[in-house]
C-alpha cells in the first residue's frame, strides 16, 4: 500500500526546495507568493456542492512551472530529495479536486511544457501541458485527427490522461483507458534521481486515470486516425422525450458521430444564447460526419423535431464539444442562485425509464449523451444534503441506472492495481498525497455500473 510521508516537510525543506528549483527553472519558474499558491491550489471542484462546502481543501507551499518533460523529471527529483509532496496540475479544469494539494507541498504546474513533439502516421507525441485543441490542430495539419478529446477542449493532455476519461469521440473509441488511445508515456517516479521512464502499450495503461499517484505523466504518445469532415448539427424538439427517442439512433449512424448530446428545455434555456438553441424547446446537438447528415435530418424530422442549423469548420464543432458532458450542468448552475448538484449516470433506463430517473431526486433534470453500448448522462437537481444525494444512488440502481459520484477526489479506477504500482514507484507517498486511498479505507459511495 502507499505509505504517507513519515514527517511533514519543514519550512527549511520548502525553502531548500524553492532555492533548488529557482536555480533550475529561473526566478519566473517558481513562486512562493500567496496569490500564486492560491491560484494553483483550486480546480473545478466547486461544481460539487459537497466538495465546495469543504473548500479550500489545501494550499500549496510553492508552485513550479517546468517548460519541458525533462524539467518535469528534475523538479520531481528535487522534491523527493527534500521530502516534499508533489501535486501535478495541468489546466486545473478537473471537477473532482484531483489537482488540489490536500497536504500542501509543491504544485507541479505543467502548463508551460506544451510542445507538440512530433506528428507521424497514426501517432502524435506531445508534452504534458499541450492543450487538446493544439494537439487536434497539429494532427489536422497532417490530414489526421485524434481519436477523442474532453469536453473542456482547452485542457492539457497530461491532465486529461491523469484525471479525465471520455469526451468527443467516445461513441466510437470509448475512454482514454481503453488501451487503444495511449500508445506510450514518459512518466516520472518519486525517486531522488528521478528521470523519465518510457513505457509503451499495456505497460502505459496503469498510469492512465490515476491522478499522478503512481507516476507523473511528462510526455504522451496517442493514436491518430484519418481526418474526417465534421459538421456541427443543431436540432430542437417540443419535448425532451422526442429528443431522447432518437439520440441512440443518431449515435449508431455511420460514419460514427463524434458526439450527440441532448437537454431538457430547462437546461437548454441556461446555455449561451444561440438561435440554433431556441428557447423552451429540448435541444439536440451533434458532431456528425458530413456523410451522415441526411440520415440524421430524417431521424430528427421523423421524431417531430426541427433541424435548426448545420455549421462547418473546427471552431463550430469545438463549440458543441464545450456544451457536452458536465458543461450544460455548469451553465445551469450559473443561471440561478439555487445550488445544484449532479451525478454521472448511465444505462438504457435513461431513455426507457426517463420519468423514473427524474423522480429519484426532487426537481431532477437529465443531460444525456449517446454511446454505443448505452446512453450516459448527468442527472442534476437542486441541492439537498450529502446524505440525501448518496441515498439516491440506491434508488438509481433499483431502476437499472449506473452511477459515478463526482463528489470525491480519490482514485477510483483499478485502485488495487494503482496501489501495487505506487508501492514501487512512490514508496514515500509523495505523489499527489491524499488522492490514493490506503488499502482497507472505505471512501464512500463512488461508482457502480
Amino acid at each position: 500500500m502507499t505509505i504517507s510521508p513519515t514527517t511533514a516537510p519543514t519550512a527549511g525543506d520548502i525553502a531548500g526546495l524553492a532555492s533548488e528549483l529557482t536555480a533550475l527553472l529561473g526566478e519566473r519558474g517558481v513562486t512562493t507568493e500567496l496569490r500564486g499558491r492560491e491560484k494553483a491550489s483550486v480546480d473545478g471542484a466547486k461544481m460539487s456542492p459537497i466538495l465546495a462546502a469543504q473548500l479550500p481543501l489545501g494550499l500549496a507551499d510553492l508552485v513550479a512551472f517546468p517548460t519541458n518533460a525533462e524539467q518535469i523529471a528534475e523538479v520531481v527529483a528535487a522534491a523527493v530529495r527534500h521530502g516534499v509532496g508533489v501535486t501535478p496540475r495541468g489546466k486545473g479544469t478537473g471537477n473532482y479536486g484531483q489537482a488540489i494539494p490536500l497536504e500542501g507541498g509543491l504544485v507541479l504546474d505543467v502548463s508551460k511544457a506544451r510542445a507538440v513533439v512530433s506528428v507521424e502516421e497514426g501517432r502524435l507525441t506531445a508534452e504534458a501541458g499541450a492543450t487538446m485543441v493544439a494537439i487536434e490542430q497539429a494532427a489536422r495539419e497532417t490530414g489526421q485527427q485524434i481519436l477523442m478529446y474532453p469536453s473542456t477542449a482547452q485542457s492539457s493532455i497530461g491532465g486529461f490522461l491523469s484525471g479525465g476519461s471520455g469526451g468527443t469521440g467516445s461513441i466510437k473509441h470509448g475512454s482514454n483507458m481503453s488501451g487503444d488511445y495511449v500508445l506510450a508515456l514518459d512518466v516520472v517516479h518519486a525517486a531522488p534521481e528521478a528521470a523519465l521512464v518510457h513505457v509503451e502499450g499495456a505497460d502505459a495503461q496503469p498510469y492512465v486515470h490515476t491522478y499522478g499517484t503512481a507516476g507523473i505523466i511528462a510526455r504522451a504518445t496517442i493514436a491518430l486516425e484519418p481526418l474526417q469532415e465534421w459538421v456541427g448539427f443543431y436540432a430542437s424538439f417540443p419535448t425532451f422525450e422526442q429528443a431522447t427517442s432518437v439520440i441512440r439512433q443518431i449515435g449508431w449512424l455511420e460514419p460514427t458521430p463524434r458526439l450527440v448530446s441532448a437537454d431538457l428545455p430547462e437546461i437548454a434555456n441556461a446555455l449561451p444564447a444561440d438561435p440554433a438553441i431556441p428557447h423552451d424547446r429540448a435541444s439536440l446537438r451533434a458532431i456528425l460526419d458530413v456523410a451522415s447528415l441526411d440520415a440524421a435530418r430524417v431521424l430528427v424530422e421523423g421524431a417531430g423535431g426541427t433541424v435548426e442549423d448545420v455549421r462547418e469548420g473546427p471552431q463550430a464543432t469545438v463549440k458543441i464539444s464545450m456544451l457536452s458532458y458536465n458543461h450544460p450542468i455548469e451553465w445551469l448552475q450559473k443561471s440561478t442562485d439555487e445550488p445544484y448538484f449532479h451525478v454521472e449516470v448511465s444505462g438504457a433506463a435513461l431513455v426507457e425509464r426517463l420519468d423514473e430517473v427524474h423522480q429519484v431526486y426532487p426537481g431532477a433534470m437529465l443531460h444525456i449523451e449517446a454511446q454505443r453500448d448505452h446512453p450516459i448522462g448527468m442527472l442534476a437537481a437542486p441541492y439537498i444534503s450529502p446524505e440525501a444525494v448518496y441515498a439516491g444512488f440506491d434508488r438509481l440502481l433499483a431502476i437499472d441506472v449506473g452511477y459515478h459520484s463526482p463528489h470525491q477526489w480519490y482514485v477510483d479506477h483499478k485502485v488495487d492495481r494503482v496501489r501495487a504500482l505506487a508501492a514501487r514507484t512512490d514508496p514515500q507517498g509523495l505523489l499527489n498525497p491524499g488522492k490514493l486511498p490506503p488499502e482497507g479505507v472505505v471512501t464512500g459511495p463512488e461508482k457502480h455500473s
